[in-house]
C-alpha cells in the first residue's frame, strides 16, 4: 500500500493473476481440449485447485515446477497457477534429446514435474540424475486414480493467492539453435503482463481479418513449451476467447478441429502452415494465421490466400518474450511488403547497426534481462541494446525486413548474399515446396551458396540445371546478384528441423562439411565462373 495524505492507495502489481480479473463475465465461453469442454468460471476454479494440489506436494514460492506436455488445457492451467502462487513455471521442450532435457531440468532446479505419460520413459531414465526433483505428477487425458484430473478433483477449490513483487521470475525455459548447451532465459510477471497488453492492443487495432477479436476462436499451432506459445494463451484468456487445444500437432487433427470448433485465429512457423495447406482439400476461410519463427515466402503466402488463410507476419525471439513486431497491410501493398517482419508493437524500439542495413538491435520492457550464464548475457546486451543476431533493414514507413541471420548470410567474392532471398525465389518455382540455402567454403570466393530443396507434392522434380537457370533469370533482370546463384542444388525428400520446427541450417552445414565428394543427391557443378573475370 502507498500512503497518500493519510489514505492508503493500492499499489497494483503487474502479476499474471491480474489477467484473470475479468474471467467471471465469460460464463458461456469454452475451453476445448482432450475431449473436455468447460467454461472460464470452471477454468478459474481449476487454476485454484491446481495451486492447492501443488502446495499439498510441498511447492513454495520460488520453487520451479516443470511441465512436459503437448498443447492442452492442463498446460493453460499451469501457465497461471504456477506463477500465481509465486513459483516458477519451467516449460520443457519435449522435442529435445533425453540428455538435453535432463540438462534443462537440472539447470532450472525443477522440484516438481507434471509429465505426460508419453514422456515417462525419458523421465525414468533421467530420475537418478535429477537431485532436486521430488515429485512427478502423471498427465493423461482420462481420470485414472493418481493422475492429474483425479488429483485436481480432490484438491481444494480455493487457493489463497496473494500479491508479491511484480519483478519476481514467473517463467523459465531454454532457447536452442546454437552450439553448445541450450541457454536458460527468464521472464518476470511484469514482463509477461506488459507483453500481453502491448500485443493484444496491436492485434485489436489490425485491419479487418488481420487481427484478433473477442468473437474469434483461438487454436495455437506453436507449442506451449515455446516462448509462452508466443504469448497468445495469455492474450486469449485475458480477452475471453473460445480456446481450442489440439494436443500433439497433426495436420488432420488441426483441420478437423478448425472445422468442428470454428477456429478463426492461429499462429505457427511456415513449416506447419505448409503441412496444413498440403493436407487441406477445401477452403479454410475464415482463418487468420500469425506466422513467425522464420521468413514467410511470398509463394507460401499466396498459396495460403488461395485456400482462405490470411497470413500476418510477426517477428521476435525466445529472448524477447517473443513478439516485437506484427505486420499489417492494405490492398495497395505488394506481396513482398506483406511478407516483411511487420511494424514494432507499442513500447518496442528498434535500430540497425550500422544504420540502414545491419544487425537489428531492440529495447522493450519485456525482453529477457539475460541468460543464466553471465558472459552470454553481456554479449546479448552489449551497449544497452539487445543484439538479435539478425541482419535487417528498416523501411521509410517503419516496416522491418529481416535480411538474414548473421550466421547464415553468405559472403562470396566480397559481396553479401541473403540466403532468405534465394530461398524465397526457389520456392516461387512451382516444383519446389521448401528450400534452404547455406554457405560452403570456397578457396577462390571465400564462400559459395548451396541450396537444398524439397519438391512439391505430386510434381516431378525438375533437373537441377533448370532451377539454376530459373534463378539466373532473376540475376539477369537485376533482382539478385549473379553471385547469388548457387553452384549446387541438392534435392531431398525432407529438410532437417530444429525442435521448434525451423529448418536446421546448422545440421545442413555440418552434413555438407562431412559429405564426401561422391554425390549423395542430385546436384550440379558450376558451369564456369559466374562471378565474371
Amino acid at each position: 500500500m502507498v500512503n497518500i495524505a493519510g489514505r492508503e492507495a493500492y499499489s497494483y502489481p503487474l502479476l499474471i493473476g491480474q489477467l484473470l480479473a475479468s474471467v467471471k463475465q465469460y460464463r458461456t465461453t469454452e475451453i476445448v481440449s482432450a475431449g473436455r469442454r468447460f467454461s472460464y468460471v470452471a477454468l478459474r476454479e481449476r487454476i485454484h485447485r491446481l495451486a492447492s494440489l501443488l502446495r499439498s506436494l510441498g511447492v513454495q514460492a520460488g520453487d520451479t515446477v516443470a511441465v512436459m506436455d503437448w498443447d492442452s488445457h492442463r498446460y493453460l492451467e499451469c501457465y497461471f497457477a504456477i506463477p500465481m502462487m509465486g513459483a516458477v513455471l519451467q516449460t520443457v521442450n519435449v522435442r529435445l534429446s533425453r540428455d538435453v532435457i535432463g540438462f534443462t531440468l537440472r539447470q532450472a532446479g525443477a522440484k516438481l514435474l507434471l509429465c505426460h505419460a508419453e514422456f515417462e520413459p525419458v523421465v525414468e531414465d533421467l530420475r537418478d540424475a535429477l537431485p532436486d526433483l521430488e515429485h512427478v505428477v502423471r498427465l493423461i487425458d482420462g481420470d485414472e486414480p493418481g493422475t492429474y484430473e483425479a488429483l485436481l478433483a480432490a484438491a481444494l477449490p480455493e487457493f489463497p493467492f496473494s500479491d508479491f513483487d511484480e519483478n519476481a521470475i514467473a517463467t523459465t525455459f531454454h532457447t536452442t539453435g546454437t552450439t553448445g548447451d541450450p541457454k536458460q532465459v527468464f521472464f518476470t510477471h511484469r514482463q509477461i503482463v506488459l507483453h500481453t497488453l502491448a500485443a493484444s492492443a496491436t492485434l485489436a487495432n489490425q485491419p479487418d481479418g488481420q487481427g484478433l477479436r473477442r468473437s474469434d476462436v483461438y487454436m495455437p499451432m506453436t507449442p506451449l513449451f515455446h516462448v509462452h506459445a508466443w504469448g497468445l494463451p495469455y492474450i486469449a484468456t485475458m480477452l475471453g476467447l473460445k480456446q481450442v487445444y489440439p494436443g500433439r500437432y497433426d495436420p488432420g487433427t488441426l483441420l478437423a478441429l478448425k472445422k468442428q470448433e470454428g477456429v478463426t485465429f492461429s499462429h505457427g512457423v511456415p513449416t506447419l502452415l505448409r503441412m496444413v495447406l498440403d493436407a487441406a482439400s477445401e477452403s479454410l476461410a475464415p482463418w487468420t494465421m500469425l506466422v513467425g519463427g522464420s521468413a514467410l515466402s511470398p509463394d507460401l503466402a499466396r498459396e495460403a490466400a488461395r485456400k482462405g488463410i490470411v497470413t500476418v507476419c510477426g517477428y521476435g525471439m525466445s529472448e524477447t518474450g517473443p513478439i516485437l513486431s506484427i505486420g499489417r497491410s492494405g490492398p495497395e501493398d505488394t506481396i513482398d511488403s506483406k511478407c516483411r517482419a511487420g511494424f514494432p508493437i507499442p513500447l518496442v524500439h528498434m535500430r540497425t547497426e550500422p544504420d540502414g542495413r545491419g544487425e537489428l538491435q531492440v529495447r522493450a520492457p519485456w525482453v529477457t534481462q539475460g541468460y543464466a550464464a553471465q558472459d552470454a548475457s553481456d554479449a546479448l546486451w552489449e551497449d544497452g541494446w539487445l543484439h538479435t543476431q539478425d541482419i535487417a533493414e528498416i523501411d521509410p514507413d517503419g516496416g522491418v525486413r529481416i535480411v538474414d541471420r548473421i550466421k547464415d548470410v553468405i559472403k562470396t567474392g566480397g559481396e553479401w548474399v541473403s540466403s532468405i532471398e534465394i530461398e524465397a525465389l526457389l520456392m516461387s518455382h512451382p516444383a519446389v515446396s521448401e528450400a534452404a540455402v547455406i554457405a560452403i567454403p570456397s578457396k577462390k570466393w571465400g564462400e559459395r551458396p548451396k541450396a537444398f530443396v524439397v519438391g512439391s507434392p505430386g510434381t516431378a522434380a525438375p533437373p537441377p540445371q533448370e532451377l539454376r537457370a530459373f534463378l539466373a533469370q532473376f540475376a539477369t533482370g537485376g533482382h539478385i546478384s549473379p553471385y547469388a546463384v548457387p553452384d549446387e542444388i541438392v534435392f531431398r525428400d525432407s529438410l532437417p528441423r530444429t525442435s521448434v520446427g525451423k529448418i536446421d541450417k546448422r545440421l545442413l552445414r555440418q552434413n555438407a562439411e562431412s559429405e564426401p565428394n561422391a554425390v549423395l543427391s542430385t546436384r550440379i557443378a558450376t558451369q564456369g565462373d559466374i562471378h565474371g573475370p
